[in-house]
């Protein structure tokens, strides 16, 4: 880099297409160094795994699930931002607007690694749309991420462990989604654990996708258990409402988004919503880094 350096240096007075190159390559070696740097915090034995992303709707009926949709889109642009493939593996539509929950496939390199740090409440503060009276409301919606889980990592799941149930899904998809029982519902009875899926019209994929969901959150229950970790982890599933939030996004009176954790804020609410994460993202795994004193997780 200090070589680029020296000859942007030496370009001043030359030709400007000349530095204009030699100013785009100096700006991707930096990028590219950040994006090392940061990597290096992603040490965790399950961070360069993918993800499965789950949206659910808090306290705050209608306003909740729009914001829900708002926190979707999102991360649908952070993950297309960063080249990464995604696939809506269950989307529950709200009752008159928005999503009461979804699951999303991140498929990438480290998507487990950044996106943790979106766990967590997530609040909102703005004009209502769906306020005939234009009054100010605050909305609520938990994001949790679980790193996917491969084949070849043993999970057991005993078909006797589980109750599947059938049912019509609801929503967009036409009449035959609506005739036909297609959604699945699978209860891990052990542990209580239900993961459902009504995104296919096929009853087959949409239990293959459940089996998939249930083995990630299962690897993440044993996982939690091994490391003692269980309490911890219950400990920050916080309710999903007024004073639980990592992070709040406020669009009346003002514009801001702030991170709790980490004090990282900016006005720019715009620019967050179409998916520039990556500042409390670093942020966060930085002081995570910090905090554990340069340790694993």
């Amino acid at each position: 880099m200090d070589e680029l350096s020296s000859l942007a240096e030496m370009a001043d007075g030359e030709d400007a297409k000349f530095q204009s190159e030699l100013q785009s390559s100096l700006d991707n070696l930096q990028k590219e160094i950040a994006g090392f740097e940061l990597q290096s915090l992603l040490s965790s034995e399950d961070d360069a795994k993918s993800a499965l992303l789950t949206i659910h709707s808090g306290a705050g009926g209608t306003e909740a699930c729009d914001w829900a949709a708002m926190l979707l889109r999102m991360y649908i642009r952070w993950v297309e931002s960063r080249g990464y493939k995604y696939q809506m593996m269950d989307l529950l539509p709200g009752e008159e607007a928005g999503v009461k929950s979804a699951i999303v496939e991140v498929e990438g390199e480290y998507a487990y690694g950044y996106l943790k740090a979106e766990s967590g409440v997530h609040r909102l503060v703005r004009i209502s749309p769906f306020d005939s009276n234009q009054r100010r409301h605050t909305s609520f919606a938990s994001v949790f991420v679980y790193p996917e889980i491969e084949d070849d990592v043993e999970v057991e799941i005993k078909p006797d462990d589980l109750k599947i149930d059938t049912y019509r899904a609801s929503g967009a998809g036409g009449q035959h989604v609506n005739k036909v029982s297609s959604a699945v519902r699978i209860t891990h009875i052990p542990t209580g654990i239900v993961v459902q899926c009504q995104n296919e019209r096929s009853q087959h994929k949409n239990k293959e996708s459940a089996v998939k969901i249930l083995r990630a959150r299962l690897y993440q229950l044993k996982k939690d258990e091994e490391e003692k970790k269980l309490e911890k982890i219950e400990s920050e599933k916080k309710k999903i409402e007024w004073g639980s939030q990592i992070r709040s996004y406020v669009f009346h009176p003002y514009n801001l988004v702030k991170d709790h954790r980490t004090g990282t804020e900016t006005s720019n609410t715009q620019a967050v919503m179409d998916g520039d994460l990556d500042p409390f993202i670093n942020a966060f795994l930085i002081g995570k880094k910090a905090k554990n004193g340069g340790k694993k997780d």
